[in-house]
């Protein structure tokens, strides 16, 4: 049965109108996790032959943001044309030493957001999105940066590096027409941040019964607003299942109320967040939602590997949203952010299939439990989410 069918509201028409810009048809579609994104997108960078556009809130100058430096340089001494795109606050651990390295190479660096003491309060303002665009044929994007943990590098006793398993992420490499769509996104970024400009390019290669992709980008308070506006009618419109997994989750008063109300239409709502993260006060200014959220009837669960990072949505196991925009105030009404949402049953399945795969290496939160828990922890939680907006 066409998923029309099932569900008007989640139909193409529906979202488009709802968004207000149409899907890109025709792609190729291969969704990726940690233990595979750094393989597949470092063999499609050395396969450039025209140019490489990166864009990332995180680049280090670790082992391995050196090896991708290495392959740029490698490319743009064979004449590929490279631009990369950094966050300031992102990437201000990366040394000035090691964005000349690559300029002297003839790559096209710029940083997005740079700090200003005009205007210091902008600095809040970041380009969360994680986007690679090659030839005009390729793409790339999710919730990983250019950074040791995301690939699972560690550093143990006396510095040695060690290789374990990555913290736990989703990205999704894309084929088609939809590259030349997200390089538009990329040229316009490029723009803004006077990097001067980038010659156009097509991408006329569809891949025959390829599926159709929706560029979900926000680099704007309009944009944000339209991407929040998806979000929430996604939530509102869903029947069946909503299975959302985010690093950081500090919603609004809005969010919770709507996710109450699809439990008590019959939707299984399901919320899988990191057991243990990053940002300390994060995770706890999180938990501050708990009690209130499993009373309603929404499952929630802890992550138990590595540190949870991905950020994806499935909607009736069809509409499915990948990409760098976490369920907190920073992402929904500050950051720049990146995502693409595909509407496709069998790779709306793929996503069910990884969400039940985290989620047997997760904690469903016990409500009489969660009640039970230390009077400290409760006392952490309530603090922390004092300073939802700021985390």
């Amino acid at each position: 049965m066409a998923h029309d069918e099932m569900n008007p509201d989640l139909s193409r028409r529906s979202i488009e109108r709802i968004f207000g810009k149409p899907f890109t048809d025709g792609n190729r579609i291969t969704l990726l996790k940690e233990r595979d994104s750094f393989t597949t997108i470092f063999d499609a960078v050395r396969a450039a032959r025209e140019f490489i556009c990166l864009a990332f809130y995180i680049f280090r100058n670790d082992e391995t943001g050196a090896e991708l430096a290495e392959i740029l340089r490698q490319k743009a001494s064979e004449g590929v044309r490279v631009y990369i795109l950094y966050d300031h606050f992102g990437s201000i651990g990366t040394p000035v030493e090691f964005w000349k390295y690559l300029r002297d190479s003839g790559i096209r660096i710029r940083a997005s957001h740079p700090f200003k003491w005009t205007s210091p309060f902008h600095y809040v303002h970041r380009d969360h999105r994680k986007l690679i665009i090659i030839d005009g044929l390729y793409a790339f994007t999710g919730g990983l940066n250019i950074a040791n943990e995301y690939r699972g590098y560690h550093f143990i006793r006396k510095r040695r590096l060690t290789k374990k398993k990555g913290w736990r992420d989703t990205g999704i490499f894309l084929e088609g027409p939809i590259a030349v769509t997200l390089f538009e996104e990329f040229r316009k970024s490029w723009a803004i941040w006077k990097g001067g400009a980038i010659p156009s390019v097509r991408n006329t290669r569809r891949i025959e019964r390829g599926l159709p992709v929706l560029p979900i980008f926000a680099s704007s308070a309009k944009g944000r607003r339209k991407m929040r506006k998806l979000l929430h009618y996604s939530i509102t419109r869903s029947r069946k299942s909503i299975y959302l997994t985010t690093a950081y989750f500090t919603p609004s008063r809005r969010m919770l109320q709507i996710l109450e109300d699809a439990v008590a239409r019959g939707v299984e709502v399901k919320l899988l967040l990191p057991g243990r993260s990053d940002i300390t006060a994060a995770l706890y200014a999180a938990r501050a939602y708990f009690t209130r959220l499993t009373r309603a009837g929404v499952g929630i669960y802890n992550y138990g590997g590595e540190i949870l990072h991905a950020k994806t949505a499935v909607f009736d196991g069809v509409w499915s949203v990948i990409g760098s925009t976490n369920l907190d105030f920073q992402s929904l009404r500050r950051n720049d952010e990146g995502n693409v949402g595909i509407l496709d049953e069998d790779f709306g399945r793929q996503m069910c299939d990884t969400f039940d795969e985290d989620l047997k290496n997760s904690e469903r939160v016990d409500l009489e439990k969660w009640i039970d828990r230390p009077f400290c922890e409760k006392i952490k939680e309530r603090f922390f989410s004092l300073f939802r907006k700021r985390l």
